[in-house]
């Protein structure tokens, strides 16, 4: 076994795969700076020695055999510089990922811009309810698991199951994440258009996808949402068998009679027109049953029994920070967080949030924090996806002076189109912020709002905040 240190270590993906390699007997060690709970927490409980800033000194005294660069990890940092300066062997995470845990087993990779999360947390349960006991890497914290990535449990050859970023993977190495995890059987969801700090175009995108789909062997499988017209582009020179899910007629595979209760949408799983069974699964949203389909089609393929599916749908707990309840409170409220910051994203998970509370008042709080909704791409398309909601809070745009003036969202102009359809609309982002969002809600709530927190940060801590606030539901 080697010592593997980590530069970047607080990172969500960089923290799970760290523990991972810590369980299979690696030494571990990393730094980063500003690390607090939870990841540090997460990182202590499995005893992972780190360093809570970037120095010289650090990778001294660890003296490791590889250093791995994360790819928010960029030249100037100390630790890196060093590392250079000693001509450390360094590898980026995919790289390491596909070295040491994906290795020989079969490699099941979930790519697209929406539902990687959900769909890679499925497929991995569904194996598990196979007893395929499967290795995984996952962006979010997989409630069935506890643990973001582990090895797999067979020292055979099992299985190894990964979401499938497009973001680049380091300083050095520009690809793709998903380029470097050698799929066996390949997901796309969707494509779109999405980093812009990354991909210049949807072409570009495209084009990181078409090289994934080059990667699956002849002997391989691609599953394709035949629903999206841009992955079914993307797949059309596989040189592997191709299968499509989707909710439209033409898909291979496919969902019929949906329906939904508090707690479950149930559906028949078709399969080239038969029916194979019905099934329960505790997510709601057209979305999450193209999730479960992808899934169900994976796991099939790679010998999981229809009827293990059906335990594991039942039985599977959706990540952390996709619809998530926070909390019930007095007065009928129900404060929701969701990961979604896309325009796609927010539009379907609303549209989810209003078929599971129906009736209910939706009040969508969205921070325009990534790199591409903070400039004015979306500009249009954000003032159109949250039709779903009749409040909208619309938080501090993250950081605004890294773009022109004519590249930033226009937050303004967005609240006005917002406000001509008839919504109730805050801005807000002054000196006292979030604080100011709280008294805003506090203010304008009515019994039984939902109220969801929409971002892919923290939001300056208004979960906290709002739930702290609000009684208790006796």
């Amino acid at each position: 076994m080697s010592s593997i240190y980590f530069i970047g270590i607080g990172g969500s993906a960089m923290a799970s795969v760290a523990v991972a390699l810590s369980h299979m007997g690696h030494a571990v060690t990393g730094s980063d700076t500003q690390l607090y709970p939870p990841m540090s927490t997460y990182l202590e409980n499995h005893n992972i020695r780190y360093f809570n800033n970037f120095s010289a000194e650090n990778l001294k005294s660890a003296s490791p055999d590889l250093v791995v660069v994360g790819n928010a990890i960029s030249r100037g940092n100390p630790d890196l510089e060093y590392a250079l300066d000693q001509r450390m062997e360094l590898v980026s995470m995919p790289e390491l990922v596909r070295r040491e845990l994906i290795g020989r087993h079969t490699s099941i990779v979930v790519a697209g811009t929406h539902g990687k999360t959900t769909t890679t947390s499925l497929a991995a349960w569904l194996l598990e309810a196979g007893g395929l006991l499967p290795g995984f890497l996952i962006g979010g914290i997989p409630e069935n698991f506890g643990d973001g990535c582990r090895p797999s449990g067979l020292s055979e050859p099992g299985f190894f199951v990964t979401e499938g970023d497009e973001y680049d993977s380091a300083f050095f190495d520009k690809r793709s994440k998903f380029l470097l995890y050698r799929p066996d059987i390949a997901i796309i969801n969707n494509v779109e258009f999405d980093h812009a700090d990354i991909f210049d175009s949807l072409d570009e995108i495209k084009k990181s996808f078409r090289l994934l789909v080059n990667l699956v062997p002849s002997s391989g499988l691609l599953i394709v949402n035949g629903d999206d017209p841009n992955s079914m582009e993307v797949a059309a020179k596989a040189f592997c068998r191709v299968e499509t899910f989707g909710l439209n007629g033409n898909a291979e595979w496919t969902a019929a009679d949906i329906t939904s209760d508090a707690d479950y949408t149930s559906f028949t799983i078709v399969h080239d027109g038969d029916a194979i069974g019905r099934v329960r699964v505790p997510l709601f949203g057209d979305y999450n049953v193209m999730n479960a389909l992808a899934a169900t089609a994976a796991a099939i393929r790679a010998g999981v029994s229809f009827e293990s599916v059906t335990r594991g749908l039942a039985s599977f707990k959706r990540p952390k920070r996709r619809m998530e309840l926070v909390g019930e409170f007095a007065g009928g409220l129900t404060l929701i967080e969701d990961f979604a910051h896309h325009p796609t994203a927010i539009r379907l998970t609303l549209g989810a949030i209003a078929e599971r509370y129906a009736g209910r008042r939706i009040v969508a709080c969205f921070e325009p924090r990534s790199n591409t909704t903070s400039r004015n791409i979306f500009q249009r398309e954000l003032s159109e996806c949250f039709s779903g909601a009749a409040v909208v809070v619309l938080g501090k745009v993250n950081r605004p002076e890294r773009y022109a003036s004519e590249e930033r969202l226009d937050a303004a102009l967005l609240c006005r189109e917002l406000e001509a359809t008839g919504k109730r609309v805050f801005a807000a982002g002054g000196e006292e912020y979030p604080e100011d969002i709280v008294r805003f809600i506090e203010a304008e709530r009515q019994p039984g709002d939902v109220i969801v927190l929409l971002s892919n940060g923290s939001f300056s801590g208004l979960k906290e905040r709002l739930a702290e606030r609000f009684e208790k539901k006796s």
